[in-house]
């Protein structure tokens, strides 16, 4: 096994991002957080007043010989919309926001390169508003935010935005499911 390493990913509610990023061969740990705002060791309450800078995140841990960063970032855009400022379907707010955040330089390199190439070759049909930032003032979220969609399958929000999205990992990415 090479040296793990980390990203975390922005995509809208860290429920969907964690339900699908579990599911994924070679990332061996989803943790749900708070990250790239202002305050220090945000709640919940706080994040979603959207007056903290935070944003919901999913801090992944992956093993570089099992999976690329490029194919953790495919999945990624495939399973939210890069294209909405501050916006994932109904949830809105800063804190929603579509965002990588990296802890090396390389990882930095490999996020511009992909969100050029998709945006030179119009993969969208808008323009792609994903940040790409150093991972700052990061904090995990409470623990009953971990692991929820697995805990909480059948609640609302869970069946009607979470699941479709594990579907549609599914489906595409057939071969990178963990069996």
């Amino acid at each position: 096994m090479s040296e793990l390493q980390t990203i975390t990913l922005g995509g809208g509610c860290f429920w969907c991002l964690e339900a699908v990023f579990v599911k994924v061969r070679g990332v061996t740990d989803v943790e749900s957080g708070y990250s790239n705002g202002q305050a220090e060791r945000p709640s919940y309450e706080q994040v979603c007043t959207a007056r903290t800078g935070c944003n919901e995140v999913v801090k992944l841990t992956y093993d570089p010989a099992s999976i690329t960063l490029r194919e953790i970032l495919e999945i990624f855009f495939v399973i939210h919309d890069p294209t909405t400022l501050n916006r994932q379907g109904n949830d809105a707010g800063t804190q929603y926001r579509s965002g990588i955040y990296y802890s090396t330089p390389e990882q930095k390199e490999v996020a511009d390169e992909m969100i050029r190439q998709m945006s030179q070759d119009k993969l969208f049909g808008r323009p792609i508003v994903t940040e790409v930032l150093a991972l700052a003032n990061y904090w995990p979220a409470e623990d009953y935010h971990q692991d929820y969609f697995e805990k909480n399958p059948y609640q609302g929000y869970c069946l009607a935005v979470a699941a479709p999205k594990v579907e549609k990992f599914r489906k595409t990415f057939a071969d990178r499911v963990k069996a």
